[in-house]
């Protein structure tokens, strides 16, 4: 178990001390995984920004992912969408109102500058654990569109199926943990609390050691 995110991300730092020299871009998902990407940022001497994902919401379960989508109204479905109660109308509904988040949240996060790219870089997308996959696919493939050098995925914990799901779409999957009994990713910190908007925009805000350095081309 993990004490909190900062302890999970100072392990993944750890793991992926390989990319520290070659300015990485760390690419978190908002929100919770934001103040583990600050530290990967700051420990790898790369920068950090945000991928922009959100999860599709189960219609009887809001906290289980039938998919996910990016900024650009790309969406994954799950293959057991269907059998959770999201037929093709309930899908369309939900994405308007992800898109809508996405956007807004674009325009909170990075309002002075665009997204950076990581065009020709090497791209660490990090998020605090892997329940269903579904966000991390999406996240993944947003990423691996605009053509990085080398596409990583680095999560302190998942579960194993999902993982598999989750390795085609990355050329690295880093994991600590891959534990066989599963329910949530909160199980395994011990303090998982719930990061603002206001705590994201800060984190983003910050620079990191080494972050004017040359980019790994």
């Amino acid at each position: 178990m993990f004490r909190n995110r900062i302890d999970a991300a100072e392990q993944l730092a750890t793991a992926l001390a390989a990319y520290k020299g070659v300015h990485p871009l760390v690419l978190a998902i908002p929100r919770g995984a934001v103040e583990m990407g600050r530290v990967l940022a700051d420990r790898l001497a790369g920068e950090l920004d945000v991928v922009l994902v959100r999860k599709l919401r189960s219609p009887f379960s809001p906290e289980f992912a039938v998919g996910a989508m990016d900024e650009t109204g790309w969406a994954y479905i799950a293959p057991h969408a269907a059998s959770a109660g999201a037929d093709d109308k309930y899908l369309e509904r939900e994405k308007s109102v992800q898109l809508d988040t996405l956007q807004r949240r674009r325009r909170e996060y990075t309002p002075a500058r665009p997204p950076i790219d990581p065009a020709g870089r090497i791209a660490i997308v990090v998020d605090d654990g892997l329940a269903t996959g579904a966000t991390m696919i999406a996240a993944l493939h947003a990423v691996r569109a605009k053509h990085p050098a080398k596409l990583v995925c680095a999560v302190p914990v998942g579960a194993p199926d999902s993982l598999e799901n989750v390795r085609p779409y990355a050329d690295e999957l880093v994991c600590l943990d891959a534990p066989e009994i599963f329910y949530a990713v909160g199980q395994f910190y011990g303090e998982f609390r719930q990061v603002e908007d206001d705590e994201v925009i800060a984190l983003l805000a910050q620079t990191s050691p080494g972050a004017g350095g040359k980019a790994s081309r």
